[in-house]
């Protein structure tokens, strides 16, 4: 799940602590694709209440993204639209699978955001109130020396406040491309990204009837589940 669907599940929550902890595995990624944490092996030293509430909100996202990717939702809607996706990246590098796999996240945080779900501006506000010696704490425990370059993204992240956009179909399309750009240097020509918009705005359309069930499925595991 992408930044505000994991928000969605503590969209309640006041502790900006917990909070950037559920988004902080995909903002350290996107700080630095090469950082790779194991925090679970640093458990014994979060002795600070707040580096320990940080943790909370990582193993919580991990917790919602392993319910996600195992779900029959999440197979059926990624099955449906690489089928629809795969003639026309025939002649792109970029796998459709993926493709398909990012795009269904950039839409249910669209619809979240025009459904009235989540607000955007609430969920970066709780982000610039995080205890930031806590959280240097937690990245430093977990091998992560360079806290400069993770805050300076951290800081251009809430300032950009670029989640919003997703509010408009075809903004979806930028964000996809921008993503396929880190691992593909030219993803998509520009017909297929005419192409690849009209696909997915229309399968947003389709997916607002039903897109909460999954949101409401993943909810209820994690109120029943007392590790969470």
């Amino acid at each position: 799940m992408n930044f505000l669907s994991h928000f969605y599940f503590d969209r309640d929550n006041r502790d900006p602590e917990r909070v950037i902890g559920v988004v902080l595995p995909d903002l350290v990624k996107n700080a630095k694709k090469e950082w790779s944490l194991r925090p679970e092996k640093q458990e014994a030293f979060y002795d600070d209440e707040n580096v320990s509430n940080i943790f909370w909100g990582w193993k919580r996202h991990i917790a919602v993204d392993n319910y996600f990717h195992s779900s029959d939702f999440f197979c059926q809607h990624t099955q449906q639209i690489k089928t629809l996706i795969s003639p026309i990246l025939e002649n792109s590098p970029a796998r459709p699978s993926f493709v398909a796999h990012i795009a269904l996240e950039l839409m249910l945080d669209g619809l979240l955001l025009t459904e009235s779900k989540v607000e955007a501006e609430n969920f970066y506000s709780i982000l610039a109130e995080v205890d930031r010696e806590a959280l240097e704490c937690f990245l430093e425990l977990n091998s992560v020396f360079d806290t400069d370059k993770f805050f300076k993204f951290l800081d251009e992240f809430i300032e950009a406040s670029y989640l919003d956009s997703y509010r408009e179909a075809t903004n979806i399309m930028y964000a996809l491309n921008r993503i396929c750009m880190r691992i593909w240097e030219e993803p998509f020509s520009e017909t297929q990204k005419l192409q690849l918009t009209a696909v997915l705005i229309d399968y947003q359309q389709k997916l607002q009837r039903d897109f909460m069930l999954i949101f409401e499925e993943i909810e209820s595991i994690l109120n029943n589940d007392i590790s969470q």
